[in-house]
C-alpha cells in the first residue's frame, strides 16, 4: 500500500527518461562549443558542473509555485477560513504568516519535492501556535510516493526527534495533482464529488497529513499520540474548504527507541482506518 493516495510510478516513462539519462552521457561531449578532446571534457568535470547549475537554476524557480500558495491562500481568505495571511520575509526560515479571526496564528515552510536535503532546513517561528510543511513538487515525473516517504520517516522525522522541532502537518498538493502526469483517485471517490477551481487552477482536494502532537522521545515520550484533524484549524481549513473526505486524511505516527549509541525511529501512516505503510525501526543518522 501507498504512503499517498496517487501512484504515478509509470515505469513505462521512468525507463525512457533512464534510457535518455544514459543517452545524454554517452553524447554530452557533442554538444555545445567547449572545444574540449573527448578525455578532456569527461576529464574537466564540466558536464557535471552544468548539471548541477541546471538543478540549482530549477530549484531556484519558486515564482510559479508561490503564485499557486497565493492563489490558494487567497481562495480561504475569501471564504472566511482563515482571517489574513502574509509572506514571512526572507530573513526568516519559514515562508508565510496565517492568521485567524480569533486570533490564533500558524505558519508554513514552503518545499518543493520532499525527497531532497532542503525537505529539513527550515525553523518553526516561536509565535506559531501552528506550524506546517507544504509540498510543491513541480517535477511532472516525480515518484511522489517515494517522496512523501521519504519527506515523512526519512527527513522530517530525523528533523524533529534530533532537534526537538514540532512539527504540526504536511500538506501535499500542488497544480499538477489530478493532471495526466499525476492521476488522483480521490477523484473517483464518490463522497469527493468535483474538482475544485482555484483561480488558473482545477484540482482534486490536498493530501493532508497530521504529525504527532508532541515531539519523540526514546526516554519520556517514546509513542505520541497524533491529534484529531478538527484540532488543527489551518490544516482543518484546508480539509474543508477544498472538499475533503475523512477518508482521505492521513495520520502519522513516530516511535523512538535507543538501540545502543544511537536513537531509532518506526514511521506508521494510517488512512482511512488502515495503515498504509510502516516502516521498521530505523536509525537516524544524520550527517
Amino acid at each position: 500500500m501507498s504512503v499517498i493516495p496517487c501512484d504515478n510510478d509509470d515505469k513505462e516513462r521512468r525507463k525512457k527518461v533512464d534510457e535518455y539519462v544514459e543517452h545524454l552521457k554517452l553524447h554530452a561531449h557533442e554538444i555545445g562549443g567547449h572545444e574540449l578532446s573527448d578525455q578532456e571534457f569527461y576529464d574537466s568535470g564540466f558536464f557535471r558542473a552544468a548539471m548541477e547549475r541546471i538543478r540549482g537554476q530549477n530549484s531556484a524557480k519558486m515564482r510559479e509555485k508561490r503564485e499557486f500558495v497565493q492563489h490558494v491562500l487567497n481562495y480561504l481568505q475569501d471564504r472566511s477560513f482563515i482571517e489574513d495571511w502574509s509572506p514571512a520575509g526572507s530573513q526568516n526560515r519559514y515562508d508565510y504568516d496565517v492568521t485567524f479571526s480569533d486570533g490564533r496564528n500558524a505558519a508554513i515552510e514552503l518545499k518543493g519535492c520532499m525527497d531532497g536535503n532542503n525537505t529539513t532546513i527550515f525553523e518553526r517561528p516561536n509565535h506559531a501556535q501552528e506550524f506546517l510543511v507544504w509540498s510543491v513538487c513541480a517535477n511532472k515525473l516525480s515518484n511522489m510516493a517515494r517522496n512523501a516517504w521519504s519527506g515523512l520517516h526519512t527527513r522530517l522525522s530525523a528533523q524533529i526527534i534530533e532537534n526537538n522541532i514540532k512539527v504540526d502537518g504536511v500538506i501535499i498538493w500542488d497544480w499538477i495533482c489530478g493532471s495526466r502526469e499525476r492521476p488522483c483517485p480521490k477523484l473517483r471517490d464518490p463522497n469527493f464529488g468535483n474538482r475544485i477551481q482555484i483561480g488558473p487552477y482545477n484540482l482534486p482536494p490536498p493530501c493532508i497529513y497530521i504529525l504527532p502532537a508532541t515531539v519523540p522521545s526514546a526516554r519520556n515520550n517514546p509513542k505520541p499520540n497524533t491529534p484529531q484533524l478538527s484540532e488543527l484549524r489551518l490544516l482543518n481549513a484546508f480539509h474543508e474548504c477544498f472538499g475533503g473526505s475523512k477518508d482521505h486524511i492521513n495520520y502519522v505516527n513516530y516511535e523512538i527507541r535507543q538501540q545502543g549509541q544511537e536513537k531509532a525511529r518506526k514511521t506508521s501512516v494510517t488512512r482511512g482506518g488502515e495503515i498504509k505503510k510502516t516502516s521498521r525501526f530505523t536509525p537516524i543518522r544524520r550527517k
